[in-house]
């Protein structure tokens, strides 16, 4: 897309300078996830969300964070974090999955989801390994779903 974030190992994100969200690095195969935790995060919904337990097989993974509002699984780590900053009414195509509204952002080697009419969000990240990116997203509904609603629905 236009030179926005990256979802590589040993690198910063730069999901923090489209939304604002913090920086997520992700690391190799040994050691945990290197992931921030997001600035939303302190809602109730995130203080214990429903993680899948694994993600299309994916096993879980440790994250540096030490927050239950981040998770990750699989190498290389799909990441997901509660509590990153709501996405306004867009012109971008919202993806509707399993009943909960998502709005897509390509990456350079991935793609970055973000939970759509929920304030908070939840920000899922998936490798381009695991395309097709969106069949991931079932496992996600129940923590976008309990976070509180600002209104506003995938048309």
């Amino acid at each position: 897309m236009h030179g926005g974030p990256r979802l590589t190992r040993a690198r910063a994100l730069g999901a923090a300078a489209a939304t604002s969200a913090g920086a997520v690095l992700l690391s190799g195969c040994s050691g945990a996830v290197e992931v921030s935790v997001p600035g939303g995060a302190d809602v109730d919904a995130c203080a214990d969300p429903a993680w899948p337990r694994t993600v299309s097989g994916l096993e879980p993974r440790e994250t540096s964070a030490g927050s239950p509002a981040v998770a990750a699984w699989g190498d290389p780590a799909v990441v997901a974090r509660c509590g990153v900053a709501a996405i306004p009414p867009t012109e971008v195509e919202c993806i509707e999955v399993d009943g909960a509204g998502w709005v897509p952002e390509a990456l350079s080697d991935g793609t970055r989801f973000v939970s759509f009419g929920r304030d908070p969000a939840v920000e899922v990240l998936v490798p381009s390994e695991y395309d097709p990116a969106p069949l991931l997203l079932p496992g996600f509904t129940a923590v976008a779903d309990a976070l509180p609603s600002n209104g506003l629905d995938c048309r």
